[in-house]
């Protein structure tokens, strides 16, 4: 990474540098106090460890705050589910209610001290878990799950007994789920269900009900944790744990506010470490759903730009439905990974295999043709004037004998095919039972994925709910669409998790020598002019044009002789957000006349426009190039984010640009570019020579050094347009705009 090596800081320094920026050296992590050699050069943390919660999902002993077995109160409920769900887990519960001895049978104790023994899991079903907690940290509880609502979620008085609940939580050493959760971390899991399962986090829990259904499906489940609030633990967390858990073959998350954005990306980067994909429904695309999710968990959203950029970078699976959830989240969890990337489509109707092929090609996925000689092999079985290119269509005949089987091994034995797809629109018994049973005996035959798409609205039939549901070999889908997505997905996860390497081991710790030239530039609350803001950038070793600040009309001709024309001549001062629209900038000046029009008209404007200047720069003119946009912004759950994109006068218009959150190295940054509608310009178009790609990533790596560094003091930057010069001529920032905290 840039700047990694960039001067060094003592350990004390570093330490002092975090407390002036407000923030702690970091939290306990796996059993042990964070130091500062945990925190990067912005003092957040890089490294969380795995909280240990073996003793919340299989405690020995538990403790039901307010039970009850009198009938129609919304406890009696809750405490017949915790009494079962002990029995299944073999853990010994104890009721605790000051005015009973007994609840249904099982001898009740009046308060926590009078517990006979030390309890892994408290579960607190009083309105009020405050009190409780105390009580809780006295008997030494590990875990304590807290049911009440009215808290974050209703607004500001809420949140504030929220932070008062989060805080005696902090004291109490104990760890706390919720609170405005519920039971489903309490419910029947099946354990006759066999292969990697699916871990769920959900911070509503009626959203997980369809991902728990997979269950009656034949896919695994092995966690459910219903985070609610988050006073404490947070869905960070328990993907941690997850992530560490050998039977997880993958993490579904329904996520409607973040905690903390450094604690998400830490977590996705051990899930990431460990190949463990997770799949996860973010709300918050929309106004409107944003503002939803806040009033039900009382979370900051985030802008959803920053979210999904940051779920890119760290891999994790963004999906839109539940039903999507369901479907990627159960094929990453079982199948292995590809051989090869091609997929191939095998259908009985020409008409079907078209479709899906245009589908699956449209979503990215690739559909190679297949060779003449495994063409010519194919039509042994099947007619010569059908196609068999990709996709494969058998004409319907052949799948009711002994070719069905011939044709899909053969199809499976082609180096280039890592998936075969076979979508059946429709059940036409007896060939499409054959059909099934040839595919789920290929299936179990070899390390290639065979997906299926059972197009029946009914979903009885015997061929889908025995033979299909049975094999843990068949990944099976119910839409063309779902089937799509969950292979884009699975192919992404594969490649992203072969190439990942954790940005958080390279990223910098110690200052650079940059830090103190920049901090001198500082203004608390201010907009630095033009001037200031390049100066900053040269802090930075981000080249600008050759210029001088001037203040009369001979010293400007005197610049423009040392500068060199022609010059661009602009108002330099710190109430300048936009000097073309107030016509502040003058460009191809070639004569010295011109140069003294210029700057009495630019200082003519600025007064009648009410604009203070600290002067008037005059510049270098440069080549054109491509016009590109570099900048800082913060952002609420990540702080500083880094921002490329297209430059120029229209890039409010354009909003063609890539979001990363620090710390990122070269491939992010690159792969930054790579999302750009505009990132053609770059290679070169109507005969222009290719754009200085590497000069650009450099200036992307040097941004997001200064933005690791000044993050506390600087609330924006905007350099527009860096223009981007011919290939090995370099990057050069024409402009910047730089606004202090």
């Amino acid at each position: 990474m840039l700047g990694s090596t960039h001067g060094t800081l003592t350990t004390d320094s570093r330490r002092a540098r975090v407390i002036a920026c407000g923030e702690q050296p970091g939290p306990a992590v796996h059993g042990r106090p964070a130091d500062v050699d945990d925190l990067d050069v912005s003092g957040r943390p890089l490294y969380a460890g795995v909280p240990d919660l073996d003793r919340f999902f299989r405690p020995e002993s538990v403790a039901v705050i307010g039970a009850s077995d009198a009938e129609g109160r919304p406890n009696t409920g809750i405490t017949r589910q915790l009494i079962a769900w002990a029995g299944r887990v073999g853990a010994r519960l104890h009721p605790v209610h000051p005015t009973r001895t007994a609840v249904f049978g099982v001898p009740c104790f009046p308060s926590v001290a009078d517990l006979p023994e030390q309890v892994d899991l408290a579960v607190v079903l009083v309105a009020d878990p405050l009190p409780v907690i105390e009580q809780l940290a006295e008997a030494k509880v590990k875990f304590a799950v807290a049911f009440a609502s009215g808290f974050a979620e209703t607004g500001e008085e809420g949140a504030q007994a929220q932070a008062q609940l989060a805080t005696a939580v902090g004291r109490s050493g104990l760890r706390l789920l919720g609170p405005n959760t519920n039971l489903n971390a309490f419910e029947h899991f099946r354990e006759d269900l066999d292969g990697p399962a699916i871990a769920l986090i959900t911070q509503s829990g009626h959203q997980g009900r369809p991902v728990f259904a997979l269950q009656e499906l034949g896919i695994r489940l092995s966690h459910w944790a219903p985070t609610g609030n988050e006073a404490d633990l947070e869905t960070a967390d328990f993907i941690s744990y997850f992530a560490e858990r050998p039977e997880v073959g993958a993490i579904a998350c329904y996520v409607e506010g973040l905690k903390d954005g450094r604690s998400f990306l830490l977590a996705a980067d051990r899930a990431a470490r460990r190949q463990v994909p997770v799949v996860a429904v973010k709300v918050g695309r929309t106004e409107t759903g944003a503002r939803t999710a806040a009033s039900h968990t009382g979370k900051l959203t985030g802008a959803d730009t920053v979210v999904d950029a940051a779920m890119r970078q760290y891999g994790v699976i963004r999906v839109d439905g539940l039903d999507e959830l369901q479907d990627t989240s159960a094929l990453l969890a079982r199948a292995k990974p590809p051989v090869a990337e091609g997929v191939v489509v095998y259908s009985i109707s020409g008409g079907t295999g078209a479709h899906f092929a245009d589908l699956a090609s449209e979503a990215g996925l690739r559909l190679p043709q297949l060779s003449t000689a495994k063409q010519a092999e194919l039509h042994e079985w099947i007619p010569p004037y059908l196609s068999v290119a990709n996709p494969v269509d058998n004409g319907g005949h052949p799948v009711g004998d002994w070719r069905g089987r011939k044709i899909i091994d053969a199809i499976l034995d082609d180096p280039e095919v890592g998936v075969l797809v076979c979508p059946i629109t429709g059940p036409f018994p007896p060939l499409s039972d054959k059909l099934v049973e040839d595919l789920v005996a290929a299936a179990e035959e070899t390390d290639k994925l065979v997906c299926v798409v059972w197009g029946s609205p009914v979903g009885t039939e015997p061929a889908y709910r025995e033979r299909l549901l049975g094999s843990s070999r068949v990944a099976t889908f119910r839409t063309v669409g779902n089937c799509i997505t969950a292979l884009r997905a699975y192919f992404s996860h594969h490649r992203f998790v072969h190439a990942y390497r954790s940005p958080f081991d390279e990223a910098p710790r110690a200052l650079s020598p940059s830090f103190r030239k920049a901090q001198a530039l500082m203004r608390p609350g201010q907009q630095l002019s033009e001037h200031a803001a390049k100066q900053l950038l040269r802090a930075y070793g981000i080249r600008v044009p050759r210029e001088q600040l001037v203040t009369s009309a001979a010293a400007a001709v005197r610049a423009a002789g040392l500068v060199g024309y022609p010059v661009v001549m602009k108002a330099s001062g710190g109430q300048i957000a936009h000097k073309t629209e107030l016509g502040l900038v003058k460009v191809e000046l070639t004569s010295a006349s011109q140069v003294r029009d210029a700057y009495r008209e630019l200082t003519d404007i600025a007064r009648y426009e009410d604009v203070t200047l600290d002067g008037v720069l005059v510049c270098q003119m440069v080549e054109r190039g491509v016009e590109m946009v570099v900048g800082v912004t913060q952002d609420e759950l990540f702080g500083p984010t880094v921002t490329a994109g297209l430059g120029g006068v229209l890039v409010e218009v354009l909003r063609d640009v890539a979001v990363r959150v620090p710390p990122f190295g070269e491939e992010a940054a690159r792969d930054m570019l790579g999302e750009l509608r505009g990132r053609p310009l770059l290679d070169g178009v109507r005969g222009r020579p290719p754009a200085d790609l590497d000069a650009l990533v450099e200036v992307i790596l040097r941004v997001q050094r200064m933005a690791l560094e000044l993050g506390d003091v600087l609330s924006e930057l905007d350099i527009n347009p860096l223009m981007v010069l011919p290939r090995g001529q370099g990057a050069v920032a024409l402009d910047a705009l730089a606004v202090c905290r």
